[in-house]
């Protein structure tokens, strides 16, 4: 799979810029400032539908319009589909394939697969557990692009299930047993959602394992090993992955600790409380790894999610995100050697120097909102 052409219209500093970019490496450079990431979010963008610099559409559309628009050429063995998502702040955005809309937005997420590695995420290492149940579920909706409306639904369960906690702490006799109700959707839902977050981070166990141990080959003897290991927020049977049972346990848990829920206002049980734990040998990634483990085990996250993806089928594009300024000349070398197979990867750069000669392809000049072909 690969982006064989990309347009913007009005999207972040883009007035209107078409690219034809084609397959193998391609890297875009430009001094910082000058639009280079806005080329690769877009793309990235498309695929998941969520940005790794923003929470909200706003910023990506260019100052003083209305609407963006990314359009891009996704080539797929001998088929070529055009995807286009049209972005309007405030307002419902549309999405289409190959000219035809799409019933809901949500529907475009999977046909282009993307897995973009940035400086934003070490945050995935020392940052909340936030960004790392969003790192796993972000994943689980490219493999299965239907959880995208589940974790929408939760995020729709947990919003009404806390107004009414916050307005049933003073009117119990009122509210509790519509909490029933709200419970119980909670309980599906969130079942389902953990078990698949369970089983996503067993299949990428491996491939961790392995994009570590290859990223960080010079590493002490017993700083090689690392796991990511699910932390629900309640206590689960070892191994448990049903989705039933784990709904079933979320109830009790929930119905266990209502009068806290209650006096407090907000929901204390559910996937949204969940987080994974990152070791590095024996002890937690957050607050023991350097900074240079740290950048590894984010990097290996990214590759093995990248590993994860090629064995359901097409190479996801591979998106490195003005990383290899942050890499010494030997980390770099080595990165590129492990990712130089890949279908398609796409590297943004302010030095050319920096971008290793196994990564030689297509290159490009971005300056003044302006890409040209070098």
């Amino acid at each position: 799979m690969h982006v064989g052409r990309l347009t913007l219209v009005d999207f972040r500093s883009y007035p209107d810029v078409d690219v034809e970019i084609g397959a193998g490496p391609v890297a875009f450079i430009g001094a910082n400032g000058q639009g280079k990431t806005n080329l690769v979010e877009a793309i990235d963008y498309l695929a998941r539908l969520d940005s790794h610099r923003v929470s909200s559409d706003t910023p990506l559309v260019r100052a003083g319009a209305e609407r963006a628009i990314v359009r891009a050429e996704v080539v797929r063995g001998d088929r070529t589909a055009l995807l286009e998502l049209e972005i309007t702040p405030g307002k419902a955005n549309r999405a289409r394939v190959n000219r035809a809309d799409l019933p809901r937005v949500r529907d475009l997420v999977g046909i282009l697969r993307t897995v973009m590695f940035s400086p934003e995420d070490l945050a995935l290492v020392k940052g909340d557990p936030s960004d790392r149940r969003r790192f796993v579920d972000s994943l689980l909706t490219l493999q299965s692009p239907r959880l995208g409306g589940v974790r929408a639904d939760v995020d729709r369960v947990l919003r009404q299930r806390n107004t009414l906690l916050k307005s049933a702490g003073r009117r119990r006799d009122v509210e509790v047993a519509t909490l029933d109700i709200w419970d119980e959707n909670l309980a599906r839902l969130g079942g389902e959602l953990v078990a698949r977050r369970l089983q996503l981070l067993d299949a990428l166990a491996p491939h961790l394992t392995d994009a570590y141990q290859r990223v960080a080959a010079d590493a002490a003897a017993d700083r090689r090993d690392v796991t990511a290991e699910y932390r629900p927020s309640l206590e689960l049977p070892e191994g448990e992955r049903d989705p039933e049972a784990i709904g079933t346990a979320l109830l009790e848990e929930m119905r266990r600790r209502r009068g806290d829920e209650l006096d407090r206002g907000v929901s204390l049980v559910g996937p949204h409380r969940d987080d994974v734990a990152l070791t590095i040998g024996e002890l937690p990634a957050k607050g023991y790894a350097s900074h240079g483990e740290s950048w590894s085990l984010a990097l290996a996250l990214r590759l093995a999610s990248f590993e994860l993806l090629r064995d359901e089928g097409d190479d996801p594009v591979l998106i490195l995100d003005d990383v290899f300024a942050e890499l010494d000349q030997g980390r770099r070398q080595q990165l590129a050697d492990l990712v130089a197979d890949a279908e398609q990867v796409l590297v943004s750069a302010a030095v050319e120097a920096d971008v290793p000669s196994q990564l030689t392809g297509h290159r490009f000049r971005v300056a003044a909102g302006e890409v040209t072909r070098a």
